[in-house]
């Protein structure tokens, strides 16, 4: 099991850009598919977007599809969430987790088994 490690939060405004950054510890990436998620104080976590293991293919929720871009560069183990146009509401902690090959659904937490402690993004109006 991949252990995660999210950095990049912090304080913007809104219309500004943050990128968040996943990487890995104790072990590789390569052969995990990763999912970003969020929860905000008093909802539940929900899912943000996630990419293949080979890359091939990415995923997004309906409220950040053209605004945020998720990427993963083999080579630097790391996962990116590039975030732009952010508004009030994308604030919350940002989780990345890791699931291993197989059956996978990338919406669904469930399927992940290896979550980071989080990120703060905190977008001013």
């Amino acid at each position: 099991q991949v252990q995660v490690v999210e950095s990049g939060g912090g304080l913007v405004s809104a219309g500004g850009s943050l990128r968040l950054s996943c990487a890995a510890s104790g072990g590789t990436f390569r052969t995990f598919h990763i999912g970003w998620f969020r929860q905000a104080p008093g909802k539940e976590r929900e899912f943000v977007a996630a990419i293949s293991w080979s890359g091939g293919s990415t995923y997004y929720a309906d409220s950040v599809k053209g605004r945020f871009t998720i990427s993963r560069d083999t080579a630097k183990n790391t996962v990116y969430l590039q975030m732009n146009s952010l508004k009030a509401e994308d604030t919350a902690v940002y989780y990345c987790a890791a699931a291993a090959l197989g059956t996978w659904y990338p919406q669904n937490p469930t399927r992940y088994n290896g979550w980071g402690q989080g990120t703060q993004v905190t977008v001013s109006s």
